[in-house]
């Protein structure tokens, strides 16, 4: 035996040959059947276990279906300090017991079904010979045998049911993020702003969007930029309010008219230098209020885009497709700003389904 001395380890000549001599391959432990293996009724229960773990996922799946079309939104539960709505909890409750009972099936099945006999492998160099690809793909073959998939069809045909009715719920759930969006549902919803309201016969007033008082074009001076909403968006409350403010959300600036390109087709959009776009930046919909003064450039804080409001908001710089979206705004007869039809292309970020044909590009006239 080695012993200290001085603070080190001595070792003598014992110990040395015991560090050289190898330890013996220990092998593996003799194989032991398993009950269920070798009990050919203990089999079968095993068998009924992952049936009915599977059947039940699949009721499951099925109730959760039921669920989301027979029990309404809105009726509250309440069990202590916990409240939710029934819907909410019954659906997920359905949809959560589909797939546990499909784990534990799959669990039953592999620890009861499966053969357990151990297996070795011996390390070799990273780079696999013929001989050690084609065993490989005996290894993966007789992994197969032995799980039973081959025997056992019923379980399969229940577990592929589970699995299958399992999305059913899921696919269901896609009704939740909309109507289905054709040209015409674009044209009434996301396209659409309340600017729409308006007709020459009856306007609507720009404000403040702060204040809420009517922008008068006297009082706008040349520089000056002014976020502003239509004077209608305080007719909408929750949900619509927001909505209609993320679309309808303007920028109202004045320019010197003989320093800005204002296309022949937009000179009526226009008071005396005084233009009105869309605030909602047209690559993800940032809303926009950086304004270089002596650029008349307006730059989205998100990714860079930059618009030319001096040259009917064209794309000069970033990610942007499109140009920013002009409104046509006049006076009325107290001399305020007003609207009198909604913007003549969609506002908001880009889409594979928008039509762009009529969106502004550089030479327009």
């Amino acid at each position: 035996m080695g012993h200290f001395e001085g603070g080190s380890l001595q070792v003598n000549d014992n110990m040395t040959n015991q560090l050289e001599r190898p330890v013996d391959d220990p092998g593996l432990e003799p194989h032991i059947p398993s009950w269920v293996s070798t009990n050919p009724h203990a089999d079968k229960h095993a068998q009924g276990r992952v049936v009915v773990a599977f059947a039940v996922s699949s009721l499951c799946a099925l109730a959760s279906v039921v669920t989301y079309f027979a029990i309404p939104h809105g009726i509250q539960i309440e069990i202590g300090a916990f409240r939710s709505d029934l819907h909410n909890v019954v659906f997920g409750t359905t949809m959560g017991l589909a797939i546990f009972l499909i784990g534990v099936g799959a669990v039953t099945w592999g620890l009861n079904l499966m053969d357990d006999t151990d297996s070795v492998q011996q390390r070799h160099i990273p780079t696999s010979s013929d001989e050690a690809r084609t065993e490989a793909l005996v290894t993966v073959s007789e992994g197969i045998r032995a799980s039973g998939v081959g025997r056992r069809k019923f379980m399969m045909a229940s577990l592929g049911g589970a699995l299958g009715l399992f999305a059913l719920p899921l696919v269901v759930t896609l009704a939740d993020m909309g109507p289905w969006p054709t040209a015409r549902k674009r044209a009434n919803t996301i396209e659409r702003t309340i600017f729409a309201e308006a007709t020459p016969q009856k306007p609507i007033r720009l404000v403040n969007d702060i204040s809420w008082k009517p922008i008068k074009a006297a009082d706008v001076e040349i520089g000056q930029l002014i976020n502003a909403q239509p004077e209608n968006l305080k007719n909408y409350e929750g949900v619509e309010y927001q909505q209609e403010k993320a679309k309808s959300s303007i920028i109202i600036v004045r320019m010197d008219p003989a320093s800005i390109n204002i296309p022949a087709s937009r000179k009526d959009w226009q008071v005396s230098g005084i233009l009105c776009y869309s605030k909602i930046c047209t690559h993800v919909g940032c809303p926009i209020t950086l304004w270089e003064q002596q650029t008349h450039h307006l730059l989205c804080p998100c990714h860079q885009s930059t618009f030319d409001l001096g040259n009917a908001g064209h794309v000069v710089f970033g990610p942007a497709a499109r140009s920013l979206p002009q409104l046509k705004i006049g006076v009325d007869s107290q001399g305020y700003l007003i609207a009198t039809q909604d913007f003549t292309v969609p506002v908001g970020p880009s889409f594979f389904e928008r039509d762009s044909r009529n969106d502004y590009k550089e030479g327009d006239a």
